[in-house]
C-alpha cells in the first residue's frame, strides 16, 4: 500500500555505452535512494526518458525495482500515452506485475478539453485498482488540471494524489482550502521544494534527488519536524543544482550530477546527446561548485 508522503525519486533510465539498459548501475542508484530514506520509486517519467523504452524494457525496469526494492518501499509507474486504450493497458499491466500505484500526465499530443481529460483520467481510474496520482504540469505538458476538474475527479476514489507542477506555489494551498485531506499534494517542482512542504505539501517528487538522495530527504524531514533554518541551510547550497532540473536538458543535467555523485553515468538515449561546449563546462561549473561545499547532514533519519 503506498503511504502519498515523503520523497520519490522520478528516477533516470540508466544506459551503457552501447545504449542497452545498465542495470548494474541502475540497481546502485535505487539502492542509494531507499538507504538515503525515500519513500517510493517513480519510474518511466520524463527523468526516466520512457519516450525512447521499448515495451521489453520498461517492464524490464519494473520488475528489476520490484526485485530490489523488495516490497520495502512502493513503485510507482508512470502513463504517457498517446491514446485512453493504449493508456488504461499500461495501468492493467502495472498492476498484473506487481505494481503499487501509477502517476498520470494527461493526454499526450493533443490538447484535450477540460471535459476530454477528466474524461481520461477517469477511464483509467475505472479500469485500475491501483491508487493514483495525477500529474499536472501545463508548463510542460499544456493542459492544466484546474480545481474544478479535481472536484470532478473526486468521485474517483483510487485517484488520490496530486503531483502539482503549475510553478503557482500558492496552489499547493488552495488544494488544501478545497480538498482538505481528499488529495494528497505533491511538489513536482525541485526549486520550490522547501517552500512547497513549508505551506502544506505532503510531499516531494523530486529530481536532484536521483544524484542527491540524503540531501533531498534531509530538507523534507526537517522541514516536517519544524526545523526550517537547518533545512534552509541546506536548500540554499543545493538550489544552483536545483535549477538545473527546471531547463529541457534536465535528462542531461541530473545524469551528469549522478556521475558526480558517482551513482549515474551520462548516458542518454538519441535523440538526446550530451551536453557539449559551453553549456556542459556551466553545468559541470555547478555541480563541482556544489561538490565542493556539500553540506554535512544532521541525523536526519532519526527526527
Amino acid at each position: 500500500m503506498v503511504k502519498w508522503e515523503g520523497v520519490m525519486p522520478a528516477v533516470t533510465t540508466k544506459f551503457t555505452s552501447d545504449d542497452k539498459l545498465d542495470l548494474v548501475m541502475f540497481e546502485k542508484n535505487i539502492k542509494a535512494q531507499m538507504e538515503a530514506g525515500v519513500n517510493g520509486i517513480i519510474l518511466g517519467g520524463t527523468l526516466g526518458e520512457a519516450s525512447t523504452l521499448t515495451k521489453e524494457e520498461k517492464e524490464i525496469l519494473i520488475k528489476v525495482t520490484l526485485t530490489i526494492t523488495k516490497g520495502k518501499i512502493p513503485v510507482i509507474i508512470n502513463i504517457a500515452e498517446q491514446s485512453t486504450k493504449d493508456a488504461i493497458e499500461v495501468a492493467k499491466h502495472a498492476e498484473s506485475i506487481g505494481a503499487e500505484g501509477i502517476m498520470i500526465l494527461p493526454p499526450m499530443r493533443y490538447k484535450a478539453t477540460d471535459f476530454e481529460t477528466v474524461t481520461y483520467f477517469g477511464e483509467i481510474a475505472k479500469n485500475t485498482s491501483l491508487p493514483i496520482m495525477i500529474y499536472n504540469n501545463p508548463i510542460d505538458y499544456k493542459i492544466e488540471v484546474t480545481l474544478d476538474m479535481f472536484e470532478e475527479l473526486s468521485q474517483y476514489k483510487n485517484i488520490v494524489a496530486i503531483k502539482e507542477s503549475t510553478r503557482e506555489i500558492t496552489n499547493v494551498i488552495r488544494l488544501k482550502n478545497r480538498f482538505g485531506d481528499r488529495y494528497k499534494v505533491f511538489t513536482g517542482v525541485d526549486t520550490l521544494g522547501l517552500e512547497s512542504l513549508v505551506i502544506g505539501a505532503d510531499g516531494w517528487v523530486a529530481g536532484l534527488v536521483c544524484a542527491y538522495p540524503a540531501e533531498t530527504v534531509a530538507i523534507y524531514k526537517l522541514v516536517k519536524a519544524g526545523k526550517i533554518n537547518e533545512a534552509m541551510k541546506i536548500y540554499r547550497w543545493f538550489m544552483p543544482l536545483l535549477e538545473l532540473d527546471i531547463s529541457p536538458q534536465l535528462v542531461q543535467n541530473i545524469k551528469l550530477a549522478e556521475v558526480a555523485t558517482g551513482i549515474g553515468t551520462e548516458n542518454v538515449r538519441a535523440p538526446r546527446l550530451p551536453l557539449q561546449g559551453t553549456e556542459r563546462e556551466r553545468v559541470l561549473n555547478v555541480i563541482q561548485a556544489a561538490m565542493k561545499t556539500r553540506p554535512s547532514l544532521p541525523d536526519y533519519k532519526n527526527l
